[in-house]
């Protein structure tokens, strides 16, 4: 019984350490890319939230990145970096403006965001 214990014990904490480095991976990927984003996409701050934050992520879930600028950008420019960002991380971006969060989910938002 005890054997068994600690073995799941362990498979636990191996699972844990696994989504430990996807994030500190996904964040990596994300500060590798910074001066690219600041001097093309003005970007001021940037980190991730969401379920990738929480540890609820499933296979098929987006990545919600949220995203403050220096100057703003245009529709074309934003939409240019969220394909960046999910062509860099291989996974599917939900890119959020700072200023577009809506306000019912806004507190919450930026009490789990992890910035880069």
């Amino acid at each position: 019984m005890i054997g068994w214990f600690f073995a799941n014990c362990r498979f636990f904490f191996y699972l844990l350490s696994l989504r430990y480095m996807m994030q500190e991976k996904i964040r990596e990927k994300i500060h590798e890319q910074l001066p690219l984003l600041k001097a093309k996409y003005h970007v001021k701050k940037i980190g991730i939230f969401g379920s990738f934050v929480r540890d609820e992520q499933k296979k098929g879930s987006d990545l919600d990145i949220l995203v403050e600028f220096e100057t703003p950008i245009g529709f074309f420019d934003f939409i240019r970096l969220e394909n960046l960002l999910s062509r860099t991380l291989r996974k599917k971006v939900d890119l959020v403006s700072k200023k577009a969060i809506k306000p019912a989910v806004k507190k919450g938002v930026l009490k789990e965001v992890q910035y880069v």
